[in-house]
C-alpha cells in the first residue's frame, strides 16, 4: 500500500471518529439510569425502585395533555400502567422459586437529573435459600444504553450491581460480600460513562487536538518532536484526572454539593471554551490549566450517578474508587486511539483545517445547544 493510500485511509478514519462522536452528542445529558434497592431476608423482599419520569413518559406517554409537564394527577392516572410495565421487566427468584413482586405504594422523588416515579415493592419468596437471582430488562428495548443500579441489603451487608443490556441477569449469594464483583461492575460503568458522556469526551478531545501542533506566526503547524506532543497530552490528561477526582470524591461523599443544572450548564460552557481556544488561542501551552479548572466541574457531573444511588459509606468508597478507575481507563483508551493517528496527520490540511478548525466549530455548535437546553431546561433538536 502506498503512503498516499495509507494517509487517505487514516484521514477517513479520523473523520469517521469525529462523526461517530458527534452524531449522538446532541443528547449528551445524564445517561438513563434507574435505582433499585432491595432488602432481602428470610421473610422475603422489600424494596424501592426509582424510575425517571422522562423515561416512563417516552415508553408510556404520561403527559396526557402534552403540555410538557407531568402532573401528579397524570401520574396517578397511570399508576397501574407504570406498575404493570415495570414489573413485567423485573423478575426475582430465590432458590429457584419465583418471588412475585407487587407494588404497594407509588411516590415521587427528585434526583439530580429530574423527577422520578418511586415504586415501593414487596414479595413473599417462601424460601430460605441464600441464592437470589435478579432478571432486569427495563427500557433495554428502547434504550440499549440504559443501566439499572442495584443496592442489595442482606444480613447487615450492602452489595451493589449494575444491570445492562449485555448483563441483564445476575445472581447473589447471601454469604458472599462480592467486593471484587462490585469493583469490576463500577469500573466498567466508569469506562462506559466516559465513552458515552459525550460532553466530557468532547471537552477532552478539544484540548488534545492541538497537542500535535505548535503555534507559529498565528498559525498552527505540525510539531517536530513526538516527545513534545506526548508531554502535552500527559499534562492535559493528568490535570483533568486530578481535578475531576477531587470533586468526584467530594461530591460523592456529600462534602460539597452543587445544583445539577448549574453543573451541567457549566460543563457545556467548558466544552465551548475549550473548542474556542483552538480557534482564538488564549491558553496556548497552558491548556492543562483549562483541563484542571474545568475538570473540577466535570467531577460533579461524574458524581451524580453515585450520589443518587445512596450507597452506605463503606460501599460508596468502593464504588467511588472503582468508578474513578473506570473513567481513567476509558480516558486512556481514547488517548491511545487519538494520539498516534493525530501525529500521522498533523501536517496535513485535513487535520489543521478539517479536524481542528472544522471539528472545533462543530463542537461549539453542539455544546451551545446543550448549554441552552441545560440552562433553560429546554429540549432542542438539531
Amino acid at each position: 500500500m502506498s503512503n498516499f493510500a495509507l494517509l487517505r485511509r487514516l484521514t477517513h478514519g479520523l473523520l469517521l471518529l469525529c462523526l461517530v462522536l458527534a452524531a449522538p452528542a446532541a443528547s449528551a445529558h445524564k445517561p438513563s439510569d434507574s435505582y433499585l434497592t432491595l432488602q432481602w431476608s428470610e421473610a422475603g423482599l422489600d424494596g424501592q425502585w426509582d424510575i425517571a419520569l422522562r423515561d416512563l413518559d417516552y415508553a408510556l406517554g404520561l403527559d396526557d395533555n402534552q403540555d410538557g409537564v407531568i402532573t401528579w394527577g397524570e401520574l396517578r392516572a397511570h399508576h397501574a400502567d407504570i406498575a404493570a410495565y415495570a414489573l413485567a421487566r423485573l423478575a426475582v427468584s430465590a432458590g429457584g422459586r419465583d418471588c412475585p413482586l407487587r407494588v404497594v405504594e407509588h411516590l415521587v422523588d427528585d434526583h439530580s437529573d429530574g423527577a422520578y416515579a418511586v415504586l415501593r415493592l414487596a414479595a413473599a419468596c417462601g424460601s430460605t435459600s441464600d441464592v437470589l437471582r435478579v432478571n432486569y430488562r427495563l427500557f433495554f428495548d428502547l434504550d440499549p444504553q440504559h443501566r439499572g443500579l442495584l443496592r442489595l441489603e442482606s444480613g447487615g451487608q450492602t452489595r451493589t450491581a449494575i444491570f445492562s443490556n449485555t448483563l441483564p441477569v445476575q445472581q447473589f449469594i447471601a454469604s458472599e460480600t462480592g467486593g471484587m464483583r462490585q469493583f469490576l461492575d463500577y469500573t466498567a460503568h466508569g469506562v462506559w460513562h466516559i465513552w458515552l458522556g459525550f460532553d466530557h469526551l468532547l471537552f477532552l478531545l478539544s484540548l488534545l487536538l492541538p497537542a500535535v501542533l505548535i503555534r507559529v506566526d498565528r498559525a498552527w503547524v505540525g510539531a517536530e518532536r513526538f516527545g513534545d506532543a506526548f508531554r502535552d497530552v500527559v499534562k492535559v490528561v493528568t490535570a483533568f484526572t486530578l481535578a475531576h477526582s477531587i470533586t468526584l470524591s467530594l461530591a460523592a461523599l456529600d462534602v460539597v454539593q452543587l445544583p445539577s443544572r448549574w453543573v451541567e450548564s457549566a460543563i457545556a460552557a467548558s466544552v465551548i471554551l475549550a473548542a474556542l481556544n483552538n480557534l482564538f488561542v488564549v491558553a496556548g501551552g497552558s491548556r492543562w490549566l483549562f483541563a484542571f479548572a474545568f475538570g473540577l466541574i466535570h467531577g460533579f457531573g461524574f458524581a451524580s450517578v453515585l450520589a443518587d444511588l445512596g450507597l452506605p459509606h463503606d460501599a460508596l468508597l468502593l464504588a467511588l474508587v472503582a468508578f474513578n478507575v473506570g473513567v481513567e481507563v476509558g480516558q486512556l483508551a481514547v488517548v491511545a486511539a487519538f494520539l498516534p493517528l493525530a501525529w500521522l496527520l498533523r501536517r496535513q490540511w485535513i487535520y489543521r483545517q478539517g479536524a481542528l478548525a472544522g471539528g472545533s466549530l462543530l463542537v461549539i455548535a453542539l455544546a451551545s445547544v446543550w448549554l441552552v437546553e441545560r440552562a433553560f431546561d429546554l429540549k432542542l433538536t438539531l
